[in-house]
């Protein structure tokens, strides 16, 4: 609270007070009072005026300096009633009540429309698992069926892949409730991946090459399967048509950390577009040219592994290769002795 703003704002009201002081003395010299008589009233006058002024100053300027400071430190300002002081003015008692009135309504809305959130979260959740139960009998019956077409397969795959990710997306904010940290090995995680999409790696006759696959790393293996299988997915969207596909996935296994590559030789990634594939909904210029992109499995991937403890990077090559990397990093934490 700055002293100039302060003058300011009171600028008429000490016009006024001026004013009055200045009908005073004319009031006293019309009654012939003597000078002296006339200065001392002055000086009580000016005085009261400028001591109160400061009182006045003082008290609001300690309560507005702590009001600020609150406000830039806190993170979560909704909390800032809570930690104001009691104000010794009557319009900071204004202020205050008007500020805890606020924060009372928001955390009322904010509670609403969480209990919104989870009610169609939970809804969705049932709707996937009501949905998979038809796709399920479907594949199976294809399976059965050896005339069934492999192409029908495959389709039937990516509905149940879709629908497995708005099931995944759906609980990928509240995810930590759902975690089993532990030693899982990225051979099998990845094994399991690549036998369920065995169908379409076969149909556009995948070549995969795997090394170093043979360690073990700290995470949740259910979680780790569903953001290898986006990878796979992106992989198998974007492959060039002009070569066969060819995936290399390899682990590089460092003292501090083990390094997971999931590297593709599809038709890659221009680089203006590499700093936004983590972004929610980005599509990029190859997501426009495939009306099936939604630029939601990179952002969902990138949200596990943050949750996982895990980095993820990428790196691409235009018409070369996608090579995307996810470090896990090496440490005792969840270790037991």
């Amino acid at each position: 609270m700055k002293v100039l703003n302060y003058i300011k704002d009171k600028l008429w009201v000490y016009v006024i007070k001026a004013a009055a002081m200045t009908a005073i003395m004319i009031f006293l010299l019309a009654y012939k009072v003597e000078g002296q008589a006339i200065c001392v009233v002055t000086v009580i006058f000016s005085m009261t005026v400028f001591f109160s002024e400061l009182w006045d100053y003082v008290r609001k300027k300690g309560f507005f300096d702590q009001l600020a400071t609150s406000l830039e430190e806190l993170n979560k300002k909704y909390l800032l009633p809570e930690l104001l002081p009691q104000p010794g003015f009557y319009e900071g008692e204004l202020l205050s009540e008007a500020l805890s009135e606020c924060g009372k309504s928001m955390t009322e809305n904010v509670a609403e429309y969480r209990k919104q959130s989870r009610e169609f979260r939970e809804y969705i959740e049932m709707w996937v698992h009501e949905a998979k139960i038809p796709v399920a009998s479907l594949r199976l019956m294809c399976h059965n069926n050896a005339d069934a077409d492999k192409k029908m397969i495959t389709q039937l795959k990516r509905i149940d892949d879709n629908i497995e990710n708005v099931l995944y997306y759906a609980r990928s904010e509240n995810a930590e409730k759902d975690y089993v940290i532990k030693e899982v090995s990225l051979q099998r995680v990845f094994g399991s991946v690549a036998v369920r999409n065995r169908e379409s790696l076969q149909l556009v006759e995948a070549e995969i090459e795997t090394s170093g696959l043979d360690v073990t790393v700290m995470t949740d293996s259910k979680w780790m399967e569903f953001i290898f299988g986006q990878l796979m997915a992106n992989s198998l969207k974007y492959m060039a048509p002009e070569r066969s596909f060819v995936l290399n996935v390899y682990a590089e296994n460092h003292d501090d950390q083990v390094v997971f590559h999931f590297r593709d030789n599809g038709v890659g990634i221009p680089a203006a577009d590499i700093p936004y594939v983590f972004d929610k909904s980005f599509t990029g210029s190859n997501g426009r040219k495939d009306t099936r992109s939604t630029g939601m499995g990179l952002y969902i991937v990138r949200n596990l592994c943050e949750r996982l403890g895990h980095r993820v990077h990428i790196e691409s090559e235009q018409g070369s290769f996608t090579d995307v990397q996810i470090f896990f990093s090496r440490n005792n934490f969840y270790k037991m002795d």
